[in-house]
């Protein structure tokens, strides 16, 4: 780690997490989260209300305790990093007010990130600098896509993606049926881990010599799975819960490897990175090693707790744009729930000096005496 390697806060606000992440160049120091999941619990699903309340509540502690964690002042930063989309609109919009603020009272560059691109780049903080072009599976609870990126901050193609269910989404709907409660994925792991993934012949979707090949479809897995429980229950019969997951997992991992495979080797790439919050499960991390070795592509995946939304991988995307020298955002940057993955960051429309008004400066002597 140099001292001249750009140090960039990032702020992550785009479901039910508050992250705040503070990375030097590819290093990280510090990554601080303060999640509202067991609030959500109870209703088996995100309440977008409720998920923007907390972040507002959690806001300013998160951001004081990862400065501490990373041992650095807020004037030391080079940058603010902020996901701008895509996400809930209402969550997003705690983050990025709360980055624009900060950027303005200590008079440093601000950087709107797209959230998928920012799942691509938080691997330079487990292994090193990303290849170029970097093939990437993403799979979360709202997202299932094949990703191509020459290069992360300024271009991100899309392969394929999800047409209905997101691999994540399944996982919690599958759950919701078998009665394991919200979230859905880290339960169905854990069981399936002791049920036998060949006991049931479940669907894989798009997977036909007709069909998109990078394309992904879990909504008739997911019936099929419901329907198959509920034929079981009628009958009186019991459900055997750790088949069912483990059955339901391997649908679910057998497509995502396959096709993430078949596009490295149809592009030419030799590598794959795999992110998103279902990166974390164990039995996709086994598989995608597995076919990877035969295939002879390396598998970068990071560590789970930096595979689930978190302040650290936008704040790597933020280092990467400071250091690439990319243009910032404006403080007019909005939330965009539906910004495209091939926009990495929102750029402004000019480049900002920084020169502040005497208020400004007594506002920042103010906040950061």
């Amino acid at each position: 780690m140099a001292a001249d390697e750009p140090l960039v806060l990032g702020i992550e606000t785009s479901c039910d997490e508050t992250g705040v992440g503070i990375v030097r160049g590819t290093t990280l120091l510090a990554d601080a989260v303060a999640s509202s999941v067991d609030t959500h619990a109870r209703f088996g699903g995100v309440v977008p209300e409720i998920a923007s309340r907390a972040h507002l509540e959690a806001m300013v502690p998160t951001i004081e305790r990862a400065l501490k964690e990373a041992g650095v002042s807020a004037r030391d930063l080079d940058g603010i990093a902020v996901t701008s989309g895509p996400g809930l609109a209402g969550a997003l919009l705690v983050g990025v007010s709360a980055a624009k603020a900060y950027a303005y009272a200590l008079g440093k560059p601000l950087y709107g990130v797209n959230h998928l691109a920012s799942h691509i780049c938080v691997d330079q903080l487990e292994h090193g600098p990303l290849p170029e072009p970097t093939m990437a599976l993403l799979v979360s609870g709202g997202h299932s896509s094949l990703l191509l990126a020459p290069d992360i901050t300024a271009d991100v193609r899309p392969l394929g993606a999800t047409i209905d269910d997101a691999a994540g989404e399944a996982f919690d709907k599958i759950a919701r049926v078998l009665n394991l409660g919200f979230p859905g994925g880290p339960v169905i792991d854990r069981l399936a881990k002791e049920g036998d993934p060949k006991s049931i012949a479940f669907p894989r979707g798009l997977t036909g010599p007709r069909d998109a090949p990078y394309d992904f479809s879990f909504s008739g897995l997911k019936t099929s799975v419901a329907r198959w429980i509920e034929a079981k229950r009628a009958a009186g019969e019991e459900v055997p819960v750790r088949d069912v997951a483990a059955s339901f997992q391997e649908a679910v991992v057998d497509v995502l490897t396959r096709k993430a495979v078949r596009a490295c080797k149809d592009e030419g790439v030799d590598h794959l990175m795999i992110g998103g919050g279902v990166a974390a499960n164990s039995r996709l991390r086994a598989l995608a090693q597995e076919r990877c070795e035969r295939a002879g592509i390396r598998l970068r995946v990071p560590r789970p707790k930096l595979c689930t939304d978190n302040g650290a991988m936008v704040a790597a995307l933020g280092a990467e744009m400071v250091a690439r020298n990319r243009r910032p955002s404006d403080l007019e940057l909005s939330a965009d729930s539906s910004l495209p993955v091939t926009e990495p960051h929102v750029p402004g429309k000019h480049q900002h000096a920084h020169d502040h008004d005497h208020v400004h400066e007594i506002s920042k002597d103010n906040l950061y005496s």
